[in-house]
């Protein structure tokens, strides 16, 4: 494969790196110890940025309103974006509402863009994903509670839904409900576009997780559904088709997550290199000079190149193949870049010592809430297991060693 850094993203990476460090991490310190709600006007000021720079809603093509780019460039701008965990908010491509941005173009009727897709690709809502279940594994999505009943020319909701990310404000939610029980497992959930005034629909907590709440953007949900009523018009897609959407969504949704997960690592790198070279542990000592912490340094920066080069394999096969060609590599990096990520956060926050549990560095936000990165769009040993699977299947169809695709 190619590995060199598309033309269309060489010149703009710099000006990204550039308003990430000089505009929007300066924002950092009051979003790790405030509500999310006292930066957010200062966030929204700084979309017009975003736009000018070309990258606004970067993941849909021109034609939805966004940026247009490949998802090879998606990552090398991913990357960039993932160093802070408010840029992707100030380019408007931030989970979930990225994912139903292009479940919405996608799957959605011409009223349904009207009315749900073209204000979010405009930023003036924001949207939740409701498809978590407090009583059922979110590993086995053909498994919930939650049901859709038809009655007259409405279906009624109920169940609930829990870490349906933003749902604090959002002024929709995609959620997805049985509607036949009695249909094969892959057949039985439908999606429906729910607006949160919707009576019934109800906002029960934001939470808390590792003890921190959240509001607006940066929270999780529980979310209720009691003779939650909407028409027809509610349906995303057909009757039945609510795993199909979601498999589709959950594809690139994944590779986006690993995207930012680089950018993630790379940061915490950054912050670990610096306070290496500037703490000291007695006059002339710097921590740099001890073994172990070169060897976390040089560990780190072999497993981060070799994630990203993962990554560019997985956005450049899914170009080339489509997501479900490429299943094979998009569950590889899923729980190959979480656990990568993870690694360097936490030989950060060592680093760092007493300072790196702080919120004075952003280390100790990445910690909580990545950590759910090998959890979330399906645990690590679901992906392992799959993965094992389909090598398997080739070596016993080969009857031996099965040569790999390069």
């Amino acid at each position: 494969m190619d590995l060199s850094v598309p033309e269309r993203v060489r010149e703009l990476l710099p000006r990204v790196r550039e308003l990430v460090a000089s505009e929007i991490e300066p924002l950092e310190p009051r979003f790790l110890t405030g509500p999310f709600a006292d930066v957010e006007p200062e966030l929204v000021a700084l979309r017009p940025r975003a736009r000018e720079l070309g990258i606004w809603v970067p993941q849909l093509p021109e034609a939805a309103g966004g940026a247009g780019y490949t998802l090879v460039e998606l990552a090398h701008l991913a990357e960039e974006l993932g160093r802070s965990p408010l840029a992707h908010y100030v380019a408007n491509c931030q989970a979930p509402d990225a994912g139903n941005m292009e479940i919405l173009w996608e799957f959605g009727s011409t009223e349904q863009k009207r009315r749900f897709l073209a204000p979010l690709v405009a930023g003036e809502v924001r949207s939740c994903f409701a498809m978590t279940e407090p009583e059922r594994p979110g590993s086995n999505p053909v498994w919930m509670d939650t049901r859709a009943r038809r009655d007259g020319s409405e279906w009624v909701l109920d169940g609930r839904k829990w870490f349906t990310t933003a749902a604090d404000g959002a002024g929709f939610a995609v959620v997805m409900a049985v509607t036949d029980p009695e249909a094969p497992p892959h057949r039985r959930a439908s999606l429906f576009l729910v607006p949160t005034d919707t009576p019934g629909f109800r906002l029960v907590r934001n939470i808390p997780v590792m003890g921190h709440r959240g509001d607006g953007w940066a929270s999780h949900g529980e979310v209720e559904l009691a003779d939650c009523r909407v028409g027809d018009e509610a349906l995303l897609g057909e009757v039945g088709e609510g795993f199909a959407i979601a498999q589709a969504r959950l594809g690139p949704g994944r590779i986006h997550h690993c995207m930012r997960w680089i950018g993630v690592a790379q940061r915490c790198f950054d912050l670990l290199c610096r306070r290496a070279l500037q703490r000291e542990l007695g006059p002339g000592e710097p921590l740099a000079d001890r073994q172990t912490v070169r060897q976390w340094i040089a560990e780190s920066r072999a497993e981060i190149r070799a994630a990203r080069l993962l990554v560019l394999d997985a956005a450049a096969r899914v170009e080339r193949d489509g997501a479900r060609a490429a299943s094979e590599e998009i569950s590889t990096i899923k729980y190959h870049v979480s656990g990568v990520m993870l690694r360097v956060v936490d030989r950060a926050i060592q680093v760092h010592g007493g300072l790196g549990v702080t919120d004075d560095t952003p280390l100790a936000w990445f910690y909580r809430q990545e950590r759910a990165a090998r959890i979330y769009d399906g645990p690590d040993e679901v992906h392992k297991m799959y993965v094992a699977r389909k090598i398997l299947k080739r070596y016993a169809g080969a009857g031996g060693p099965a040569e790999e695709e390069r």
